[in-house]
């Protein structure tokens, strides 16, 4: 009887720590891991003036200080592929960059059309020619913008929703590049107004394709908003050598402009 009394007694207290030990497992098991991520675009994804590059990603320069690097590290998601491409345009995101997407991606982050609308090419007119100059090839990019880039965008966003249907998909922006007014070495204000409106209207049409699409859409300017160029604090780097990083955020544009943003709408 004894015997009973104690045997009794020790099977209350292992019930009792099974409990204990059970409740704290739970409480700290470890969070889930988040769902499996795709980065997709251009060079403002890859990271092209970040440094650090990834040596395996060649001329595509992705880099690790880039917002879907610095993203991934954070979260630690079930897979991360990271495809983006210095220069890439829609068609070629179609044809090289689409291959990790599968039913299960559960993230995806995209930034393209710059390359399309022929930007780097518009940034050089203007601070080499003439306002005149640069007036007439901002007006053709923006025509370019408004009709045929649309479409472009369209068959990108499709074969991302075939691909992955059920992924939430985060289409960032391009930052407006110049602060206005005062002095800016080498540009005017006529120069900058109107590589801003391009900026602006390139957002536009962009944000538009991508909520029609269902896609979340990510404004930089509310986070690139006092560290334009010729601000005194820019995230962006001016004329650099090598000239591909011309025009493209810094490392800390990628941190504090891109990640935030992106993070938010992830």
């Amino acid at each position: 009887m004894k015997l009973h009394r104690i045997t009794g007694a020790a099977s209350a207290v292992a019930l009792a720590l099974t409990l204990a030990l059970g409740g704290t497992g739970a409480a700290q098991a470890a969070p889930e891991a988040a769902p499996s991520y795709v980065a997709l675009g251009d060079s403002y994804s890859s990271g092209v003036g970040a440094g650090s590059y990834q040596s395996s990603s060649g001329d595509c320069k992705r880099s690790n200080k880039a917002y879907p690097a610095l993203w991934s590290a954070a979260h630690r998601p079930a897979s991360f592929a990271f495809t983006a491409c210095s220069g890439a345009r829609t068609g070629d995101v179609l044809a090289k960059q689409l291959s990790p997407l599968t039913p299960t991606t559960g993230l995806v982050s995209i930034s393209v059309g710059g390359n399309d609308a022929g930007f780097g090419d518009a940034m050089t007119t203007c601070v080499t020619g003439s306002d005149s100059t640069c007036l007439n090839r901002i007006a053709q990019a923006s025509t370019f913008i408004r009709n045929e880039l649309p479409a472009k965008l369209d068959g990108v966003y499709s074969a991302i929703s075939t691909r992955s249907p059920k992924a939430r998909v985060v289409v960032l922006g391009y930052p407006r590049f110049y602060r206005l007014g005062g002095v800016c070495v080498g540009l005017s204000d006529t120069k900058r107004k109107a590589i801003n409106n391009a900026a602006d209207l390139l957002d536009t049409v962009i944000a538009k394709r991508a909520a029609d699409h269902g896609f979340a859409f990510g404004d930089v300017n509310t986070t690139f908003a006092g560290h334009e160029l010729c601000s005194g604090s820019a995230w962006l780097h001016s004329v650099t050598l090598p000239v591909d990083e011309s025009y493209h955020p810094t490392a800390g544009g990628q941190s504090g402009g891109y990640l935030p943003v992106f993070s938010s709408a992830a």
